[in-house]
């Protein structure tokens, strides 16, 4: 092959007309194709929008529908309880699921008073749901994970807060967001001992949560050296609900009489009685417990580290104030998002291995980030230590210190714990 005399390439578009012809001789002579024939099929184009579909992930949500108070309540639970949080936090997810390629959605089931919640997990999962938040207490919480063992469901607990199921009747495939009844009663042991009020008063009410509330504070007030000093059980009726005049008010004015103690610490779950308790004793007394002064994940009040952000979010979308249970479903789903942004997956089964991985930790509005305990699958998480419209103190407590983190002075210790997870 010649190349082109260089008086051609002066000629007026003769160099374009010269490269091309070249450049087809050199085709047809294999020399582009390094010493091979060209092939002649045309290259396929890239489509006009080649970005790939978002993974989507689904979360289903169980809860069960509220009945009416049969009168005005002002602790009322709401109709959307707990179901409102996890909505917020799907679109939480959703704006970081934005820059990861991911996408959240939420099914939630309100259960009827008599439904069986074992079916409809069932059906959940049929549904291809293999991340169940259950907003149930213990038993149907158990009943749920019966209905779709073995079928690589991942369970969140966001309402028991028994101590049973993070020990003796503890399961691999629920994770804790609630905290135990022993986390509550060490939180408030830990500030009253802090405080130096070391002489209690137990009144305890007649419900199983109540004694089951109370076992935990007996067992926290020994733990950290405060002393019951009187334990009686209340039986004087529901008074805090009771709207009429009772002559069983005079017998419960001088129920602590005679009882020289710092502070009356309440175990009274449905609020029945303890929010009567205050102002109403015969010696001036504090209240605690499950009135009064209390422990909990969160506070209408709460407004550090950020957490004004989330509150006045919730407010906005729903038109009242974040309960606990809001905030645990809240919780429970970013747990989730935060686990399948890091792990750069949506595999179930790899998510609920990273979130029990060290590796894992998410912040959540409280100062410092949660975990979840290995040998029970407890989220670790602070408490805030609240009256009705303020927050007094978070505990763990400063000073109350751990091989690992203070958060694990809250609760039962891995050399204590009774679980054995399979």
């Amino acid at each position: 092959m010649s190349l082109p005399r260089r008086r051609d390439w002066m000629r007026p578009g003769g160099s374009r007309r010269l490269l091309a012809a070249a450049c087809a001789a050199m085709l047809c002579a294999g020399i582009l194709g390094m010493g091979g024939p060209v092939s002649a099929q045309p290259a396929v184009a890239p489509p006009p929008d080649a970005t790939p579909a978002p993974m989507e992930l689904r979360l289903g949500l169980l809860t069960r529908e509220v009945p009416p108070p049969p009168l005005y309540d002002l602790l009322a639970v709401p109709a959307d309880d707990a179901v409102s949080g996890a909505e917020l936090a799907i679109k939480d997810n959703n704006t970081t699921g934005q820059f990861t390629g991911q996408s959240y959605a939420l099914e939630p089931v309100t259960l009827a008073e008599d439904e069986d919640a074992g079916a409809a997990a069932r059906k959940l999962a049929d549904g291809g749901i293999k991340l169940l938040i259950v907003n149930l207490p213990a038993a149907d919480l158990l009943k749920v994970d019966d209905a779709v063992k073995g079928r690589g469901v991942t369970l969140f607990n966001i309402a028991a807060t028994d101590d049973a199921l993070r020990a003796e009747q503890c399961r691999a495939d629920i994770f804790h967001v609630a905290p135990s009844r022993a986390m509550l009663a060490d939180a408030l042991m830990q500030f009253l001992a802090m405080k130096r009020w070391s002489k209690l008063f137990l009144i305890v009410g007649p419900n199983p949560g109540d004694q089951l509330y109370a076992d935990a504070l007996r067992k926290s007030a020994k733990k950290f050296g405060l002393k019951i000093v009187a334990d009686k059980p209340w039986t004087f009726g529901p008074l805090g609900r009771d709207r009429s005049d009772s002559i069983t008010r005079s017998d419960a004015l001088v129920f602590s009489r005679g009882v020289d103690a710092d502070v009356l610490v309440v175990a009274d779950e449905a609020n029945d009685f303890g929010n009567y308790i205050p102002y109403r004793t015969f010696e001036p007394r504090l209240v605690a417990g499950t009135q009064g002064l209390t422990a909990g994940t969160w506070h209408p009040a709460q407004d550090a580290w950020g957490s004004a952000q989330l509150q006045n979010r919730f407010l906005r979308a729903t038109n009242r104030p974040m309960r606990a249970s809001d905030y645990q479903a809240w919780l429970a789903v970013r747990m989730v998002g935060e686990a399948a942004t890091r792990a750069k997956t949506t595999d179930p089964v790899a998510l609920a291995k990273f979130m029990r991985s060290p590796d894992f930790n998410l912040a959540a509005f409280k100062g410092v980030p949660v975990s979840v305990r290995p040998w029970d699958q407890q989220v670790r998480q602070p408490l805030l230590i609240a009256q009705p419209l303020g927050i007094v103190s978070v505990a763990p407590e400063e000073g109350f210190l751990h091989q690992r983190t203070p958060l694990d002075t809250l609760g039962v210790d891995e050399r204590e714990s009774k679980c054995r997870l399979k």
